[in-house]
């Protein structure tokens, strides 16, 4: 309990920067900076698929302090498609057009050779297809659902970074916003508390997991069914202990979950609301002399969430228009799952990654997206192949499920926080995605993409979408 008072303080400690009073809405903000990890295996063949990005400006030279920024604009439309009929939380089936943005300033100061603070501040805006709703693998994970959230900056991460040596012997550490340590012990335990999103350190992919360079689908840059502990922006507070030795690494977090489903509040009794997070990642490839990584996640949340076969059973029995999960008195109910991340160097400039994910379903989806089981799979491949080596590609299959529970829920009229089409006739949802980014001049980067989703929030009766997108990113 030490850790979630600890946090508390550092939360407190910068009232100026604290999140805007709650606006329902499911945004999921993707601004993790892209870092490589200090964790050294044996030397690999080939090197990661991406060789580093360029800023605008010159970073500071003294590596005690860090400053840097971020711009992400992501432009998106769909033409008029096929729906046999629309619900509350349907996706238009009509021309749409939005912009998102997303603006990052990091910042971080080096106390001492091991330990450092780290406080970001964030502003996000812009407008969501159908304000967000209608698909489980929404198409752009920095989208503001509510355009009436405050457009105020905020603070997104604000944390105390604290490394204990376990071995003399030493690894170089690429500086990032997320650690600004020049070197770290080769094996060694790191604590953090404070305020972070999960995917900072959890389920990380190196070619499928950034927003920024990278895919822009919620399931292609996360496990849809990894419904970690988060805000309305993507945020948490808590703790994280991470003991990293020579080829594998071993992470766990505890975390506070929301009020409601999706909801901007935090429960600040832990020994109510809470989540814990594992992590087992063994650095070594699938295939023989190439490097490769394996990870293995699982997760438990204790939360308010309601049961969907409850919320069936009220709506039989006349107490209810419609199933409603949120018709209960407060209570805690349990979720958990399982997933399974990989990224394996075919050649030395294309990576390939894929994972799969599975919650037990019952329980409503609280914090991510509607999504209990997938799969995904794709490519990455770094520019310095066809001789522009910061340019980068990508292309991804991902099918996601839900439980019979989940289903039957939808299908009678129920509502999730993101789908609900008042009738359900169910099937798989498929999504491929795609994109090209090409560097510009500098810190200066474009992507054109397209994703094309079949049986969009499950539902065989409407759909094909196809979506292109358009993305300006800014780094400083």
């Amino acid at each position: 309990m030490l850790v979630f008072w600890a946090a508390a303080v550092v939360s407190v400690a910068l009232p100026s920067l604290a999140q805007q009073p709650d606006v329902p809405t499911t945004a999921k903000v993707d601004t993790a900076p892209q870092v490589a990890a200090a964790n050294e295996a044996d030397p690999p063949s080939d090197p990661p698929a991406d060789e580093g990005t360029e800023a605008t400006f010159p970073r500071f030279k003294d590596t005690r302090f860090w400053l840097s920024g971020q711009m992400n604009f992501i432009f998106q439309t769909h033409p008029p498609f096929h729906a046999a009929y629309s619900g509350t939380n349907s996706l238009s089936p009509k021309y749409e057009k939005a912009t998102s943005r997303v603006l990052t300033l990091y910042t971080g100061v080096r106390l001492n050779n091991s330990t450092e603070i780290l406080v970001d501040i964030e502003e996000a805006g812009g407008a969501a297809l159908t304000t967000g709703l209608g698909l489980a693998g929404n198409t752009d994970l920095d989208i503001v659902r509510n355009p009436l959230l405050s457009k105020a900056p905020y603070l997104s991460r604000g944390m105390i970074h604290k490394v204990f040596a376990l071995s003399k012997d030493k690894i170089e550490n690429e500086r990032n916003a997320l650690s600004l340590f020049d070197e770290l012990p080769r094996r060694r335990l790191e604590i953090r508390f404070g305020k972070f999103s999960m995917p900072d350190f959890f389920d990380t992919n190196s070619v499928g997991s950034d927003t920024h360079f990278q895919f822009l689908n919620w399931t292609t840059d996360n496990n849809g069914a990894y419904d970690y502990a988060a805000d309305t922006r993507g945020y948490t507070v808590g703790a994280t202990a991470d003991y990293e030795d020579r080829n594998w690494g071993f992470r766990f977090a505890e975390a506070l979950m929301p009020k409601v489903a999706n909801g901007i509040d935090l429960v600040w009794k832990p020994w109510q609301a809470h989540a814990e997070n594992f992590e087992y990642e063994l650095r070594h490839g699938l295939i023989p002399k190439k490097a490769g990584v394996v990870r293995l996640l699982a997760y438990t949340n204790y939360a308010n969430m309601g049961i969907y076969r409850q919320a069936i059973a009220q709506f039989e029995q006349g107490l209810t228009p419609v199933p409603e999960t949120t018709n209960h008195p407060w209570h805690i109910t349990r979720k958990y799952g399982f997933g399974v991340n990989l990224e394996q160097n075919l050649t030395r400039h294309l990576t390939a990654f894929g994972r799969f994910g599975w919650d037990n379903g019952k329980t409503e989806s609280f914090a991510y997206t509607e999504v209990d089981q997938t799969f995904a799979g794709g490519l990455g491949a770094n520019g310095a192949w066809w001789h522009r080596k910061q340019d980068r590609a990508g292309v991804a299959l991902v099918t996601n499920a839900i439980c019979k529970d989940h289903q039957n829920y939808l299908a009678d009229g129920g509502l999730g926080f993101l789908l609900g089409d008042g009738k359900l006739n169910y099937g798989r949802e498929n999504i491929v995605e795609s994109y090209y980014t090409v560097h510009v001049w500098r810190g200066i980067y474009l992507a054109p993409g397209v994703q094309h989703i079949n049986d969009p929030g499950y539902n065989r009766d409407r759909g094909p979408v196809l979506v292109p997108s358009f993305r300006a990113h800014v780094e400083f």
